[in-house]
């Protein structure tokens, strides 16, 4: 993806379905946008798309692949593969429950003593996995011939793991593929990569070297429909730093609480440090569909400077409460928090610009969340009603919605920082970090293309501005 802003959004949260994304970012977002990753829009039994029935038609509530295309020439599409699993109402899934053994689909799927042999897995090796959920990552299915077995599922009975690595994984790959690169889909994100290798007497989650050897086959495979992989997985920084040390694009989930520790604590010190070692070729985000990642900033932030900031954003974070991020609100995920984040951020539309602003200017390509573009509040109304946490930044605009939000002054204030993203010349060059500056102020620049972009962020003046210095001796001040 070349160097712009990427939207992340529902196919169906931006206006109702594909066509009408499409209307609405060009009539209120013209220039603000050069990427959309479109998060799962295919027939789907649950978890919101992300348990995927079949990759051949997008699901017809949303449109078709022609209106994938038609996004595709104005803007650069990424899409999700599911790398990890299949939904339980899939065709290949009913096809291994008819026909067991007999069914081509057979080795697609995980029942246990395909990584466990003949034995029964021991309490030792159990309690190895790294698991998304305080149950065993696995489930007993009946076949119509009376056999059970056991099979794995990482996330929920209703998503089946599979073995990409299997031959007919291999063809399920493929054939997505070459439809994404039909469709004119240039970036892939490879969802849940870190669990795709079981290995008996490992933790299951980036077993090392299967899992370099497996991404870079189906890198391999990408490569042949010029697609470029995205492997996605929420966890301790240091693995996207492995991800990167093998040229892999990879996302900074880290800098969600990084800044949220900034704000709340009026320092920008373990920021600092992140910047001076985080990878270069990757994608920062603020918010996505999930919540505020708090793994993935361990060791980052000491386990006190965590604990500080999670307790202030239950405190300030807009009516937020600990049980939107519990398993009473069916969270499948303890290291995250569920909040928007202009809610997370009380809603203060300086804090709010001052974050956006200091996300554009780190290193990589930012993306921003559809709630996000519309510094959208916590939709207490639909966690209360789904008991979902994470729907309290799923909320579904109608294009009404769309056209009142726009409208905002923190709104129109962030398509401007964004316009301003978009057009600068100086991020298709270098990054620098400020390194002389007090805790509680910030300093980064990009250089290139004749081009230099600054800015400075002073936490206790609660003040952000940006210059741009041209090589004709012009120099414009910013202010966002």
């Amino acid at each position: 993806m070349k160097n712009g802003v990427v939207l992340i959004t529902y196919a169906d949260s931006f206006g109702g379905d594909l066509k009408s994304l499409r209307a609405n970012l060009d009539h209120y977002f013209s220039g603000c946008v050069s990427g959309i990753h479109i998060l799962p829009f295919f027939p789907s039994s649950g978890d919101r798309g992300f348990s995927p029935v079949s990759y051949a038609e997008p699901d017809p509530a949303f449109g078709t692949w022609s209106d994938i295309a038609d996004l595709g020439r104005s803007y650069e599409i990424m899409a999700d593969f599911m790398v990890n699993h299949l939904s339980r109402q899939s065709m290949y899934f009913k096809d291994w429950l008819l026909h067991e053994q007999d069914s081509a689909c057979a080795d697609l799927f995980l029942p246990l003593e395909k990584v466990f042999g003949g034995e029964a897995p021991k309490k030792e090796e159990i309690s190895k996995i790294y698991r998304r959920q305080p149950t065993e990552p696995w489930v007993k299915i009946r076949f119509p011939s009376g056999a059970e077995r056991k099979i794995w599922c990482t996330f929920s009975k209703d998503q089946i793991d599979i073995d990409i690595a299997s031959g007919p994984g291999i063809r399920l790959f493929r054939e997505a593929l070459r439809r994404f690169a039909e469709s004119g889909i240039k970036t892939v994100r490879l969802d849940a990569v870190g669990y795709i290798v079981k290995k008996r007497g490992t933790t299951c989650f980036m077993v090392e070297p299967e899992i370099w050897e497996l991404l870079d086959k189906l890198n391999r495979i990408a490569g042949e429909y010029d697609i470029e992989l995205l492997p996605e997985m929420h966890e301790h920084y240091s693995f996207q730093l492995k991800m990167a040390s093998r040229n892999y694009r990879v996302y900074d989930f880290a800098l969600p609480l990084l800044l949220l520790y900034s704000f709340h604590a009026q320092d920008f010190k373990p920021l600092k440090n992140w910047f001076s070692i985080c990878p270069r070729r990757q994608f920062t985000t603020l918010d996505t569909h999930d919540g505020i990642g708090v793994v993935d900033a361990a060791d980052l932030l000491t386990p006190e400077q965590t604990e500080f900031t999670i307790d202030k954003l239950y405190k300030t974070g807009s009516n937020v409460k600990r049980r939107y991020s519990s398993a009473e609100y069916n969270n499948v995920d303890i290291y995250q928090i569920n909040c928007t984040y202009y809610s997370a951020l009380g809603e203060d539309d300086d804090a709010y610009i001052m974050a956006r602003a200091i996300q554009f200017f780190a290193p990589g390509i930012p993306q921003v969340y559809y709630v996000g573009l519309l510094a959208g509040r916590n939709d207490l109304s639909l966690v209360e009603a789904t008991k979902n946490g994470r729907d309290i930044n799923r909320h579904n605009y109608t294009a009404e919605e769309i056209a009142a939000e726009s409208g905002r002054p923190v709104v129109k204030r962030l398509k401007r920082l964004m316009e301003f993203r978009m057009n600068c010349r100086a991020f298709e060059g270098s990054f620098s970090l400020g390194r002389d500056t007090p805790g509680s102020r910030l300093e980064l620049s990009w250089e290139g293309k004749a081009e230099t972009a600054v800015l400075t962020a002073d936490l206790q003046e609660g003040r952000v501005k940006i210059t741009l210095s041209r090589g004709d001796g012009s120099v414009l001040e910013f202010k966002p």
